[in-house]
């Protein structure tokens, strides 16, 4: 669980276009946008993701959001390949746990990105 992660992206335009047509099928919005260098603010739930322009060169992230639903995991693995990711694993049920139901994808900066739902089937 978190309140907000921020994290700095190379091309801001299309990471923001990224986040927020991959994440749209979990009920993500944009919520503030400032300059690129401040950013921009997405959220859901109260919860909250933000970009930043940046040219240093993070490690990359592993980020999972919560799906309630596997529609919403499979809606989120297709938005965010048409947006643009590479695929890192389909949705589907993983050994992490009984119904641990997750797609993973590559985003532009090279961060994965995961939708999971725990609820059964």
């Amino acid at each position: 669980m978190f309140d907000h992660v921020k994290f700095g992206v190379s091309d801001y335009e299309k990471s923001k276009t990224f986040f927020l047509n991959a994440l749209q099928p979990l009920g993500v919005k944009l919520i503030d946008e400032g300059t690129p260098d401040y950013g921009v603010e997405m959220s859901s739930d109260n919860v909250s993701l933000c970009l930043f322009h940046t040219n240093d060169k993070p490690a990359p992230l592993h980020l999972a959001f919560v799906a309630k639903t596997r529609q919403q995991v499979d809606e989120f693995y297709n938005a965010a390949l048409r947006a643009g990711a590479q695929d890192n694993g389909a949705p589907g049920l993983r050994s992490y746990g009984e119904n641990y139901y997750a797609a993973f994808v590559i985003a532009p900066d090279g961060h994965n990105i995961e939708a999971v739902c725990h609820a059964p089937g």
